[in-house]
């Protein structure tokens, strides 16, 4: 019989990265509420009894920061005893890639701001969102290496040298050029369009997109 087990509440926390001024971010809310009011966290909260996890992620993502019609892929699921000093409480992770200059935003409901942090500089964040966002980073890292990332982060047409450029603010470390091309043009992903952009003084350069989204 279920009522003869105890009934630990579910959560879902989001890891949403972005992009912008040579940096990977990392959107983080500042907590309104209790426990740890006044802290920076991950943007989460519980599901609903009727609620999807997918509806939950959505709709707290977009009540929290004001970030809405994002592909969320769920991360992992984190479920120590005591990672929530409000009880038993599991919480299922998800992470995504965004445009921010596409997104607004915007504090709401239980957070009393929205700010893009440095992934690798965060401040002190609640719960085990520290331990998240590291994971959600590793992941993000080991999917550079058997897919192509930059459907959020790059403009419809772009160069080789600026997908390059992302893959190396995701991994911090420079990348072999040469070996580059070789392997994204390998993995069948991005197409090669007959136009090419020119900028001040350098070579004009490829422009290329992606097959599909």
């Amino acid at each position: 019989m279920t009522k003869d087990y105890p009934r630990p509440s579910v959560t879902v926390d989001l890891v949403i990265f972005t992009i912008a001024t040579n940096d990977l971010k990392v959107l983080l809310i500042r907590r309104d509420v209790e426990p740890f009011k006044g802290h920076w966290a991950l943007p989460g909260g519980f599901v609903g009894i009727d609620e999807s996890l997918e509806d939950a992620a959505a709709r707290e993502l977009q009540e929290e920061a004001g970030v809405k019609q994002v592909y969320l892929e769920q991360l992992f699921t984190f479920g120590e005893p005591n990672r929530d000093p409000r009880g038993r409480v599991i919480s299922v992770a998800y992470f995504a890639l965004v445009d921010s200059e596409q997104q607004q935003v915007v504090a709401g409901s239980d957070a009393a701001a929205a700010e893009w942090y440095s992934v690798f500089q965060p401040p002190p964040l609640a719960f085990d969102h520290r331990q998240i966002l590291e994971y959600a980073v590793w992941r993000l890292r080991n999917k550079l290496e058997w897919t192509t990332v930059g459907y959020e982060l790059l403009p419809q047409k772009f160069t080789l040298s600026e997908l390059q450029r992302v893959y190396e603010i995701i991994l911090q470390k420079p990348v072999d050029k040469r070996n580059f091309r070789k392997k994204i043009l390998a993995q069948g992903q991005i197409k090669e369009l007959s136009e090419i952009r020119t900028e001040g003084a350098h070579r004009p350069a490829r422009l290329y997109s992606f097959k599909q989204h």
